[in-house]
């Protein structure tokens, strides 16, 4: 990491006599991120988004709180809390959620921490529309989160679904601290469930109509080439081995047991698609679009994956 600039070894107390406004606090933490040249993409892709996020969550404000708060003169504790959080991101690299306990998932709050990945994921816009591409007559009754992390895909299923049954399934307990964590937070509890569990073997003889999964993905050579960010959330969430489809080839081995005639599979790969393609040239993945961007997410029938079964059902270990 580059030496900071003396500007950051100002004392709290000086800068916060400078920083008035919530104004003068997103400029100075705009400048501050691209003098320091911070990484984004958990959750913003510019340094102007993150000092908003910063600033908006530092002051508990709502994202689309009022512009005419921009002038609002800001008492000291405040402008020493924003000061201290920018300082923190850019000495630490700790990704901003992390630094908030919080991160924003299909409109919805999350608790979060070290122990789980930050929400990010593109299938949010398919929580939003009610997965209707593939259940427009009636939602499903039971859906696996696979991998779930914070639980944030299928808790906000639940409530994008309110008739749904969800099942949380992880194998880190760690994880599951933070998704039962928030199932109280949004009050699910009666609909969604956290399972201790290698991939499906927690939930033997469980059938679901949708399996949702974003599993670890990303190759070794990604991984090692990863900005510093990355390296604070956990390597169980993020590694899958050479290829990043360790737990990928599993999903799609064993899925099909689990999943209900009719049912969908869908699992984000990212950058791994590629490999994917490789892996099984004749399986016909359908890679869905994203209005607000995001790619490497499949979508397979209960159907196709008994019709490829034959194909994924080959070890290359």
């Amino acid at each position: 990491m580059p030496s900071l600039p003396s500007t950051l070894t100002l004392a709290d107390d000086d800068l916060a006599d400078d920083l008035i406004s919530v104004r003068d606090c997103l400029r100075w933490a705009t400048s501050e991120f691209h003098a320091h040249r911070v990484h984004f993409g958990h959750g913003t892709d510019s340094a102007w988004d993150e000092a908003v996020a910063l600033v908006l969550g530092a002051l508990h404000l709502p994202w689309d709180v009022d512009p005419a708060v921009l002038d609002a003169r800001l008492v000291r504790q405040e402008r020493s809390r924003i000061v201290a959080l920018v300082r923190s991101r850019i000495e630490t690299r700790r990704p901003l959620p992390y630094l908030l306990g919080e991160a924003f998932f299909a409109g919805l709050p999350f608790e979060v921490d070290e122990r789980v990945l930050i929400p990010r994921s593109p299938t949010a816009e398919l929580i939003e529309q009610g997965f209707e591409a593939w259940f427009s007559e009636a939602p499903p009754a039971r859906v696996l989160d696979l991998c779930t992390g914070s639980g944030c895909i299928g808790i906000a299923t639940a409530i994008h679904l309110p008739t749904c049954e969800v099942d949380l399934v992880d194998i880190s307990l760690e994880a599951l601290e933070v998704a039962k964590a928030n199932i109280v937070r949004h009050d699910v509890g009666r609909r969604v469930r956290a399972v201790a569990s290698d991939l499906f073997e927690g939930v033997a003889g469980q059938h679901y109509d949708l399996i949702v999964s974003n599993p670890p993905y990303v190759d070794s050579r990604d991984l090692a080439a990863m900005p510093a960010e990355y390296r604070h959330e956990p390597d169980l969430a993020l590694g899958a081995g050479h290829d990043g489809l360790d737990i990928v080839r599993r999903i799609l081995r064993e899925a099909r047991t689990y999943l209900n005639d009719g049912g969908v599979l869908i699992v984000e790969v990212g950058n791994s698609q590629a490999h994917l393609e490789s892996a099984f040239p004749a399986v016909p993945f359908l890679w869905l679009e994203f209005e607000r961007g995001g790619e490497g997410v499949f979508a397979l029938t209960a159907e196709e994956l008994d019709a490829y079964a034959e194909h994924f059902a080959v070890d290359p270990a």
